[in-house]
């Protein structure tokens, strides 16, 4: 018998096994605890933690990639001095992902570019590392995807599918007015998750301006009373990060030498 065998059946048996940190590591850590006088249990433990820990990155990654975000931002890059508004304090409470257990909601609320899209990706992203399942999605690709559901006869899969997440974040509520079928359609995505999961939203528009988007005071009273009722809401207006930035890029332009001038004699 060649004196491979027994690394070929070991790799085998580990592939069947789906251990592919132990069939990554397992040499090299024997070599280290050999040097370093490890007895084979704590060799067997230090083999299984790496396993573990592989296998959780591997299904945050899973994770991250079934929530569709538009861009992976965390809350850590987030400049929470640009907004004076935000309560840093409720954000980070909220990033320990105890309100998505509670079936609790989180309405972000402010004008354009101030991060509100930013803090319900990290808060998402925050969910996902916890082991929650996410789904992101805005509100007019969510209509758009609905009413297409409606004619092909598929809607209750589809919401089916949307409750299945722990956490739904829909994005941009208020950027675009609803055709009174895609209201309809939306507050019963809404009205599904009420006390069985938890959804972020986010809006450019108050309250109290939601009936242009529903196109009904009833339908938006109601789905505001669902809402609302376990909310925390995160109040974000203030002058636009994207717009700041923008101005902060053509201050320094504006700075900057040209090195194509003559220097004057």
């Amino acid at each position: 018998m060649s004196a491979q065998t027994p690394q070929i059946l070991l790799a085998h048996h580990l592939k069947a096994l789906r251990l592919p940190t132990f069939l990554r590591e397992y040499d090299k850590l024997a070599r280290q605890c050999a040097t370093e006088g490890v007895d084979h249990t704590r060799y067997l433990q230090r083999l299984a933690e790496l396993e573990l820990i592989d296998r959780e990155r591997r299904m945050v990654e899973r994770r991250i990639k079934a929530a569709r975000f538009p861009a992976v931002k965390s809350l850590d890059s987030f400049d929470y001095r640009a907004l004076p508004s935000l309560n840093k304090a409720l954000v980070l409470d909220l990033a320990r992902s105890a309100y998505v257990e509670r079936r609790e909601n989180v309405i972000a609320l402010g004008n354009s570019g101030t991060g509100k899209t930013h803090i319900a990706i990290g808060l998402g992203l925050a969910a996902c590392q916890k082991g929650l399942s996410v789904g992101f999605v805005t509100a007019s690709a969510l209509v758009h995807e609905l009413l297409e559901a409606r004619d092909e006869k598929r809607v209750l899969r589809l919401k089916k599918q949307l409750a299945a997440h722990k956490l739904l974040i829909v994005d941009e509520l208020g950027y675009v007015p609803l055709s009174p079928t895609g209201a309809e359609l939306l507050f019963e995505v809404f009205s599904d998750r009420y006390e069985r999961g938890s959804t972020i939203v986010t809006s450019n528009l108050p309250f109290d301006e939601w009936t242009s988007v529903f196109g009904s005071e009833r339908l938006t009273g109601a789905l505001l009373d669902r809402l609302t009722h376990h909310v925390h809401i995160l109040e974000m207006n203030g002058e636009s990060y994207r717009l700041n930035q923008s101005r902060k890029r053509s201050r320094v332009s504006a700075q900057t030498p040209d090195d194509s001038a003559t220097d004057p004699d």
